[in-house]
């Protein structure tokens, strides 16, 4: 088969190069991919929203399968477009729009697991000309407090709290000031759950589902998780608390009623499902969804998928998910990201990366690199993931980091402390 894959950071590489030991594969496209992807397939200067273009490079290329990376595209309806629109025989990894509102509106989702009795924290939404009555409700509330700007922006719009009054100046900013564009148009303020984050991964054809490695990912730029939000300093599988228990709680409570609830809802969903979860005594809640893999939780559920990923993709548009089972490599494995000096403020781009070539027991996936010439430079804040196996967290831990050793960036950056909490 021939197979596009949509995006260019770390995810995306990790899911090329899991596409890539399938014997299935044909030809595999990424657009627009990066210097990482080049190597195994071919890149494609297109935008993952360019959908004419996307739609183009399917009939040309004769593509069998579109995987989508990123939420944008999917937000803004890829799959609808190639299927209903462009009428492309294509299967589309990525659920259509109606679906994918699940992660586009934080308001939608909070809605929809309302509906099904799926646990998640108290909650309710403000529009603009609600300030007030917001207030009331931070009011009515018990220290921290939380914010979420009801669509998609890009990892930070979601504010945690511990004083009333900011509280109250943030809701104002993203309503009144919109701080976060059309994105905060409408807050989501929520009850602040305490326990520890975990992510779980379900494929699915809209009616059957199977479930990827569990991950947990470490989102603040600081040793001991502190500081500011980012996309992803680093991520482990297996999660040592997520255990069979565990898991038929997350499966009863939240997978099977998140798919069937899609499914008496008319919302015809194809793709991955990412739960962001969180153990609270125990029981898990879910925190939100995405409508695709979490970045960089990829970089360690991919290493951790032995079996065939093109079976599993091709099933997953065929509806036959049913027939399929997943098997999953016992090591653990670890990704630990690098990222540029600054970062998650401003940050120098172009920086000159040497010494992958020395890098050993660790594969490399690039986030935000580029060719200039014949020289690799820094093109973002986050820049690649260092993953290792090992016969635990530990050992595959110090893997990653001696990789990490062997490269070198004016800047580099990384948190030594990734696994700290477990």
């Amino acid at each position: 088969m021939n197979i596009l894959v949509l995006g260019s950071g770390g995810r995306e590489h990790a899911i090329s190069w899991k596409i890539s030991q399938s014997d299935r594969c044909d030809k595999l496209y990424i657009a627009p991919g990066n210097p990482g992807t080049a190597s195994l397939g071919e890149n494609v200067a297109l935008g993952v929203n360019d959908f004419e273009g996307i739609a183009n490079l399917v009939r040309e290329k004769n593509i069998d399968i579109v995987v989508v990376g990123p939420e944008d595209p999917l937000v803004n309806g890829i799959h609808d477009y190639l299927v209903d629109d462009a009428k492309l025989d294509v299967k589309v990894i990525g659920p259509r729009k109606g679906g994918a509102q699940l992660e586009g509106s934080k308001d939608f989702s909070k809605q929809f697991m309302q509906r099904h009795n799926i646990p998640t924290a108290a909650y309710a939404t403000f529009t603009k000309d609600q300030i007030e009555e917001g207030e009331k409700f931070l009011e009515s509330m018990n220290a921290p407090y939380v914010l979420k700007a009801d669509g998609l922006a890009a990892g930070k719009g979601v504010l945690i709290l511990d004083n009333l009054d900011e509280a109250k100046a943030e809701l104002r900013a993203m309503l009144a000031d919109a701080k976060f564009g059309d994105a905060s148009s409408r807050v989501v303020i929520e009850e602040f759950l305490s326990g520890i984050e975990f992510s779980v991964f379900a494929l699915t054809d809209g009616k059957n589902y199977v479930i990827l490695p569990e991950a947990k990912d470490y989102k603040r730029i600081g040793e001991g998780d502190t500081g500011l939000n980012t996309g992803g300093m680093g991520a482990i599988s297996p999660v040592p608390f997520v255990d069979d228990a565990m898991m038929k709680k997350v499966v009863d409570q939240i997978v099977e009623p998140t798919i069937n609830g899609l499914n008496s809802e008319s919302l015809p969903y194809v793709g991955f499902v990412f739960f962001g979860l969180i153990n609270v005594n125990g029981n898990p809640f879910v925190i939100e969804y995405n409508a695709r893999m979490g970045d960089p939780e990829t970089e360690v559920v991919m290493p951790r998928l032995k079996s065939d990923f093109v079976d599993l993709l091709e099933a997953a548009g065929n509806g036959t998910l049913d027939q399929q089972t997943i098997e999953f490599d016992e090591r653990a494995a670890t990704t630990v990201m690098v990222v540029s000096g600054g970062y998650p403020g401003s940050y120098p781009k172009g920086k000159s990366i040497s010494g992958l070539e020395n890098v050993e027991n660790c594969t490399v996936f690039h986030a935000g690199t580029k060719m200039e010439g014949d020289q690799l430079v820094t093109s973002g804040g986050r820049v690649m993931a260092f993953t290792a196996y090992g016969t635990d967290k530990k050992e595959a831990l110090e893997r990653s980091y001696e990789g990490i050793k062997r490269v070198c960036f004016e800047g580099i950056t990384f948190r030594s402390d990734i696994g700290f909490d477990l």
